[in-house]
């Protein structure tokens, strides 16, 4: 499975990919968890050590320039538009109980994504990643799509937007949907977090009647405890949930 997950800011989507690559990789599967969010927090979250210095790949500009041909940062210069990047995984990814963890840093989305050195890096990693890989990878996205262009597209099995009970978060899901479906992405999905009642389901269902709704996650206090990367202390309940929702992916 190659799975996208998109969403406001503070919805829940760092935690909710980590609870997914957490729970495959306890089943046997090999994970690949990419952190695209510029507020990266999701080695945290998986539980590797606070301690450890991880260098964002768009950081790596000596890297960049071997591969591409030329200096990050540099417009109009000639480079490299299909770079070596089939051994990056193994040399620069680090791992954590069975979870191989790919920090990208941010991005220069200038003229809608341009066309510099290390945009070009890191999509053709990407592309490698979703079209070439055979280990489960989960991208954790800023509220946006501006990581995946139609190349990655083509190899995302699911686009997954978490929201929760509230307008903003409604609007954000819509604007995400339209512009995924501008590059190609067909299986658009939703998963309701912060439920507290029945009727905060009941507002999103009204709200997001178009959209196929995975499942929703109750707010539970054991949740919070996720953020400090406490993975076995989620109650087990709502792990059942989050295996209930994986299934719905596999089928």
């Amino acid at each position: 499975m190659k799975i996208a997950v998109s969403g406001k800011g503070g919805v829940g989507k760092t935690t909710i990919s980590a609870v997914f690559a957490k729970i495959l990789a306890e089943d046997g599967y090999k994970v690949i968890a990419i952190d695209a969010d510029p507020d990266a927090n999701l080695a945290l979250t998986l539980g590797f050590p606070r301690d450890l210095k991880i260098t964002p790949l768009v950081e790596m500009k000596e890297l960049i320039e071997e591969r591409t041909g030329a200096k990050p940062g540099s417009l109009g210069a000639y480079f490299k538009l299909n770079p070596k990047v089939d051994d990056i995984p193994e040399k620069y990814f680090l791992e954590n109980q069975s979870i191989k963890l790919m920090l990208m840093g941010g991005v220069n989305k200038g003229g809608g994504g341009c066309a510099c050195p290390e945009n070009v890096f890191l999509k053709t990693l990407l592309e490698y990643l979703f079209l070439e890989r055979d280990e489960v990878v989960i991208i954790d996205l800023e509220a946006g799509i501006e990581h995946l262009g139609r190349g990655v597209a083509h190899g995302v099995d699911a686009l997954i937007i978490i929201v929760e009970p509230g307008l903003k978060s409604i609007e954000t899901a819509g604007r995400i949907k339209k512009l995924a479906e501008d590059i190609g992405i067909k299986n658009i999905l939703v998963i309701g977090n912060k439920i507290r009642n029945k009727e905060d389901q009941e507002f999103i269902q009204k709200h997001l009647d178009s959209f196929k709704i995975l499942g929703y996650i109750s707010f539970e206090e054991s949740f919070l405890k996720l953020d400090q990367g406490n993975f076995h202390d989620i109650d087990l309940k709502l792990k059942e949930k989050f295996k209930e929702i994986i299934e719905k992916l596999k089928s």
